[in-house]
């Protein structure tokens, strides 16, 4: 070609080609070098053991890749060991690898998924099985079953960071931020998880909660896993943005950022009751009266503190049902001068119309009686397949499940209920699993002096589970700078701070009664103001940004 190019060019010129050859060969060759180091320049340098995950046989891959995903429940309760909330993620960026197949990337994904949700949700195990009666090969089935279909999540993070946005610690921390976003509400939701929770005691970063969020306190998380690997890659400029990020939530945990203030009351004295009943003698009809009994034993020594707390359903019978119990209770709460609070199935028979069901709505609820108390709490959340059944009609097109449609299944809550009045204090309530949704426990806590969840973990036994669902309590405490009380059957019955620190806490599975003060307290976080638009405006922004440079760097 070169012969050819420079023949051409002697036949217009009076040049000998004993000059120009050297001329057009150098030309050549420096364009080609040009080149070459434009290419190398582009290229990131990769650590060597960065090169070899490429040469790794695709299963070894998929097991590393599933084995990063277990391991991240280990950075939550009971376990703590947070460092693994930004190990696991790292993994994961290092293993999408540049140029890899769409398909490779969303099996690396899913199986990260997998992982994560198999391992970590293995709790449900308890309630499916010894609880639900299902055989264990059918029970394990449903587990994997879940773990494949909640794994889709991080397997299209996967795609999108590995084929469609710019391969940077920002976009794979925008794109976790989203996908745990969307498990707050697509398909009913089931936000378990979330990085930020291991960070919950780790006040140097969790102090970015009352500002946007745990999902703000994920994002950094993540940011610096991706960070870390482009570290090792020797991209040092990627380290900025995460140790700017850092050294803003090392400054508010600092400053002490206060964003809610003690009210100029008196805390409250408070109880509350662990009946510690047997999850499979809960429900039966013949020991419903002896439930009533156990708790009514544990409160008579209580009467005279300023809130007793029953926890969720511990009245297990419609208020119709149990009204003469529920009376007599009552009659005591206003001689003793104590605000009474339990949890009971809710039956709204002014709201039956026949015409429209053929039952009464009925509520999983929260009454507050007796002295200087009013108000009733419906759950907004409710427990798929637990507390109601999903696609109802679509079910009935299988045999088997014919007739579904006649199940009776709890009402769910209006959104923005009126908190209920306590002690001359408004009172913000959420119900056992959907204190997990930051959102609706962010609007509950809107114009509220302090928050009580109540809960029944029977169902989870010794499990991880109950702990997870305490450490949450704790950094929603923190989202919303507000003391937090914790009712719940088996426990973990607790008493939580407004910075999130547990106060007092009884033991699980011991019949008892767990005593301390609850501060009310006046202001608002900027998280309960907002909410996670500001986290999610940054991370779309910051996607965009990723996208168009991408498509930049195509031209």
């Amino acid at each position: 070609m070169i012969e050819i190019l420079t023949q051409a060019y002697l036949s217009q010129t009076h040049l000998k080609p004993a000059i120009i050859r050297p001329f057009v060969f150098d030309c050549f060759i420096m364009r080609a070098s040009t080149q070459h180091l434009q290419q190398r320049l582009s290229t990131p340098a990769q650590h060597p053991l960065i090169d070899r995950l490429s040469r790794l046989p695709f299963g070894v891959t998929l097991l590393i890749s599933w084995l990063a995903g277990a391991v991240f429940t280990l950075s939550l309760a009971p376990y703590g060991v947070w460092l693994l909330a930004v190990l696991s993620p790292a993994v994961l960026y290092a293993l999408l690898l540049p140029n890899m197949t769409a398909g490779r990337a969303f099996a690396i994904g899913e199986a990260y998924g997998m992982g994560l949700w198999c391992v970590g949700a293995f709790w449900l195990y308890t309630s499916i099985h010894t609880y639900g009666s299902v055989p264990i090969p059918l029970a394990l089935l449903a587990i994997a079953v879940m773990g494949l279909g909640m794994g889709l999540f991080h397997a299209v993070l996967a795609v999108l960071f590995n084929r469609s946005v710019g391969k940077q610690p920002r976009a794979v921390a925008s794109l976790w931020v989203i996908q745990d976003w969307l498990k707050t509400w697509l398909f009913t939701g089931f936000p378990w998880w979330f990085g930020g929770y291991a960070f919950t005691s780790e006040r140097w970063l969790s102090s970015l909660a009352p500002v946007a969020g745990v999902f703000a306190v994920s994002f950094v998380a993540v940011l610096f896993a991706g960070s870390m690997v482009e570290l090792v890659r020797r991209r040092f400029g990627f380290m900025l943005a995460s140790v700017a990020t850092l050294a803003l939530s090392i400054g508010l945990w600092l400053i002490n950022l206060q964003c809610t203030q003690a009210k100029n009351t008196a805390p409250l004295n408070v109880s509350l009751i662990q009946g510690n009943i047997p999850q499979d003698l809960k429900w039966l009809t013949e020991y419903r009266l002896k439930t009533l009994e156990i708790y009514g034993e544990l409160t008579s020594t209580e009467w005279g503190q300023d809130i007793i707390v029953w926890p969720e359903s511990s009245i297990p019978m419609f208020q119709t049902d149990a009204l003469p119990f529920i009376n007599e209770m009552v009659k005591v709460a206003n001689l003793t001068g104590s605000t009474w609070v339990t949890g009971v199935p809710y039956k709204d028979e002014q709201a039956f119309d026949p015409t429209i069901h053929p039952y009464a709505p009925f509520y999983n609820s929260v009454v507050a009686l007796g002295t200087d108390a009013d108000g009733i709490y419906k759950k907004q959340r409710l427990v798929p397949f637990g507390e109601y059944i999903p696609f109802q009609g679509f079910l009935n097109l299988f045999p088997d499940l014919a007739g579904s449609k006649d199940v009776m299944n709890y009402s769910r809550g209006t959104v923005n209920q009126t908190p209920l009045n306590v002690r001359g204090n408004d009172m913000g309530v959420a119900i056992c699993y959907e204190v997990a949704y930051p959102d609706t426990t962010r609007r509950n806590a809107k114009n509220t002096d302090f928050l009580l969840t109540i809960s029944n973990d029977a169902w989870f036994g010794t499990s991880a589970g109950p702990l997870q669902h305490l450490q949450m309590v704790q950094l929603l405490s923190l989202e919303t700078g507000s003391c937090f009380l914790r009712g719940s059957n088996t426990g973990v019955t607790a008493i939580i701070d407004h910075n999130g620190d547990i106060v007092a806490k009884a033991p699980q599975f011991e019949r008892t009664v767990l005593r301390g003060k609850v501060e009310p307290r006046t202001g608002i976080t900027p998280y309960v103001r907002f909410g996670n638009y500001p986290i999610l405006a940054v991370v779309f922004l910051l996607l965009a940004l990723s996208v168009l440079g991408k498509l930049a760097s195509r031209r």
